[in-house]
């Protein structure tokens, strides 16, 4: 742990936070991880992981896991200097290029087995997602950012043309999720059937795959400034800000081909709880991507780009009002607005971890873009309390899936699994280091990355505190 006594532009406040969460991510979550997650037999990484940190008998290697333990490996090798994690990350690519990737039609398969072989589990067999595979493309440009190997970029550049030339929609544009074995996309009419689990969002096109999709053409960006790769990264941010994202300040979440968002507002009592999983407020979604779109507007170098400070600040504010709990704190995962209210009903009070862990990096954000709305601050803090008394697992390590406010079962609960390793939380708490850190701040002497990153996470701030004198 850096000692911070002489850091004299950092309160005495931060500096507790800091060495907390300095602690949360080095010691309670990366170490806990790693190398211990490192398949070295197989490939990859370990996906199912018990809550006491052991290996689990059977093994699952999803996409997007793989590709999350990719990216966060290869940001905490440039944070920390750190040569475990160096070497975890480029661990990684390999079983990316070789397992994960079909090699016939290209694409991320989006499931494989423990040695990267076929798998129907979850009924995935060889079907893509444009989900699984922005999350590659996000883990390749991290590990480009470290390793600055050509053949790395050249394969995230792969990535991104199979996207645009299999999942695009040229005439409605946006992107479609579901991608048969051999690249096309196809839907509940086509002649190509599916047996995935998530069947139920077939025929729609959605957020989350937008917004990820941003993400990772935002990262990707960063380190190939392509005239195509540009276009269409602006295009997605003014779809997900401009159509996706609803005056309120929330999410639709599901939308027909034409983007007519789905809704079940005015059907029976029956099916609109049927139908929740497509039609709901997700708040943790919503401030995630308020997060996003300041990214990606930043990445494009946009300039006095009020509109989209305006609306990510709108969807952090409308989650506050609206999605955060006043006894325990937290903020909730699902509200609803009934048909012919104006109030935002909580229909899921439960708070699971990557929400929570997405909430504390984007209230700390607002509090340095918006330094004289002390409420910001004030619910960081709030947040990061929460954290501490219910999500982190200080007897063995990590965050349990779910606060034990709500669902005390996750304290014996997996600790990995195909949704669940160390992105959200590791990009939050590095995040808030960077942010709470002063010039003088460095976790290792080793460690040039680390200022770095901070000098670029500044500039960032600095941009949007000079956007937000214009609102």
């Amino acid at each position: 742990m850096p000692d911070l006594k002489n850091h004299l532009n950092i309160n005495s406040e931060d500096k507790l936070i800091l060495e907390e969460m300095h602690n949360a991510l080095d010691k309670n979550l990366l170490r806990k991880w790693y190398p211990l997650a490192v398949d070295k037999s197989n490939g990859g990484y370990f996906t199912d992981i018990t809550y006491d940190f052991k290996i689990d008998a059977v093994q699952h290697k999803m996409i997007v896991t793989q590709a999350r333990h990719v990216w966060t490996t290869s940001k905490a090798a440039i944070f920390f200097g750190d040569k475990i994690y160096d070497e975890a990350a480029r661990h990684g690519f390999d079983f990316l290029r070789n397992s994960m990737w079909d090699q016939k039609y290209g694409g991320f398969y989006q499931m494989r087995d423990e040695k990267g072989k076929f798998s129907d589990y979850l009924g995935f067999n060889e079907e893509k997602r444009t989900y699984g595979n922005a999350f590659g493309i996000y883990g390749l440009a991290a590990l480009y950012e470290l390793s600055h190997d050509k053949k790395i970029l050249d394969f995230a550049i792969d990535v991104f043309e199979w996207i645009e030339n299999h999942a695009f929609d040229p005439k409605l544009k946006g992107y479609f999720q579901f991608i048969d074995p051999k690249g096309n996309p196809f839907d509940k009419y086509s002649e190509y059937k599916t047996k995935a689990y998530d069947d139920v969002e077939l025929g729609y096109k959605d957020q989350n795959s937008s917004i990820h999709l941003l993400e990772a053409y935002t990262e990707l960006y960063n380190m190939w400034h392509n005239d195509k790769l540009r276009k269409k990264l602006y295009d997605l941010l003014l779809l997900i800000r401009d159509i996706i994202t609803t005056p309120k300040g929330y999410m639709n979440l599901f939308f027909e081909y034409d983007w007519t968002p789905v809704s079940f507002r005015n059907s029976p009592k029956e099916i609109r709880e049927k139908n929740y999983r497509l039609d709901h407020v997700s708040f943790g979604h919503d401030y995630e991507t308020g997060f996003l779109i300041l990214e990606a507007s930043y990445a494009l170098g946009l300039k006095n780009d009020v509109e989209t400070l305006r609306i990510a600040k709108r969807m952090v504010d409308h989650a506050i009002a609206n999605g955060w709990d006043k006894e325990y704190g937290g903020f909730w995962d699902a509200g609803y607005y009934f048909a012919g209210e104006n109030i935002c009903t909580i229909i899921q009070s439960t708070k699971n971890w990557w929400a929570q862990a997405e909430g504390l990096n984007v209230l700390l954000i607002m509090s340095k873009i918006f330094p004289n709305e002390t409420v910001y601050r004030e619910y960081f803090l709030k947040q990061w309390n929460y954290i501490k008394n219910y999500l982190l697992d200080n007897d063995n390590g990590d965050w349990f899936e779910g606060g034990l406010d709500k669902e005390p079962h996750f304290k014996t609960g997996p600790k990995g699994h195909i949704w669940k390793c160390t992105y959200h939380t590791g990009r939050a708490l590095m995040n808030c280091i960077k942010m709470l850190s002063d010039e003088n701040y460095f976790l290792q002497k080793e460690s040039k990355g680390f200022k770095e990153q901070k000098d670029s996470f500044d500039s960032f701030l600095a941009n949007w505190r000079k956007t937000a004198t214009m609102i």
